[in-house]
C-alpha cells in the first residue's frame, strides 16, 4: 500500500541554494562525463521528497556513481519517472504551463528543438509569470538564481512536483 506525503518544496529548494555551486560530496559529479545537471536536480528532488524507488531499470534511486537508476542523470530518464502512470515509491509530477509552476520544481530545456538536454530546478517563481520571474539553479553551467529568460532554449517543459508515495 502507498502513503501520499507533501513534497517539501523548502527543503528542496533550500539544498539547491547551498549546493548550486558545488558538489555534495555523498554524490559523484557527472560533469566530465556528459553533464550533472539531472543529478543536482535528482538531489534537489530527494531532499524534499525523502523517498527513493529502487526498482531496477525504472526507477529513481542513487547509491554510488555505478550504481544509480538511469532516472537519476537522465533528462529524459527522469521525466519518465516523475511523469509515469502507475502509482510507486518516489516522488511524481506532471507537465503544466508556466504559470503553474512553483519552487522545488523542474524545468526541462531543449537547446537544439529535437531531445531534452538541461534539467533546471525552480527556486523562485513570482506572479505574474514571464521567464524572467522563474529563476533556477542548475549544474553543468553553475548557477543560482537565474532567470530562465537567460537560458537560449526551443523549447520548455515545466514539471510541477505533486507529492511524494512511500510504501506504507
Amino acid at each position: 500500500m502507498l502513503a501520499l506525503l507533501p513534497y517539501d518544496r523548502a527543503a528542496a529548494v533550500r539544498y539547491a541554494h547551498i549546493w548550486a555551486y558545488g558538489r555534495n560530496p555523498r554524490y559523484y559529479d557527472y560533469e566530465s562525463i556528459g553533464g550533472d545537471c539531472t543529478n543536482f536536480a535528482s538531489q534537489c528532488i530527494y531532499a524534499g521528497a525523502g523517498v527513493m524507488n529502487d526498482t531496477p531499470t525504472f526507477g529513481w534511486y542513487y547509491i554510488n556513481a555505478n550504481d544509480k537508476a538511469p532516472a537519476w542523470t537522465g533528462v529524459e530518464y527522469l521525466y519518465n519517472f516523475l511523469t509515469r502512470r502507475t502509482p510507486s515509491a518516489g516522488p511524481f509530477a506532471g507537465e503544466v504551463p508556466p504559470e503553474r509552476i512553483r519552487p522545488g520544481d523542474i524545468v526541462q530545456l531543449s537547446f537544439d528543438g529535437a531531445g531534452w538536454q538541461h534539467s533546471p530546478v525552480v527556486v523562485a517563481a513570482d506572479r505574474p509569470r514571464s521567464y524572467a520571474d522563474i529563476l533556477v539553479a542548475a549544474h553543468s553551467f553553475d548557477a543560482d538564481d537565474r532567470p530562465l529568460s537567460t537560458y537560449e532554449f526551443v523549447r520548455a517543459r515545466f514539471l510541477h512536483i505533486g507529492g511524494v508515495y512511500r510504501q506504507g
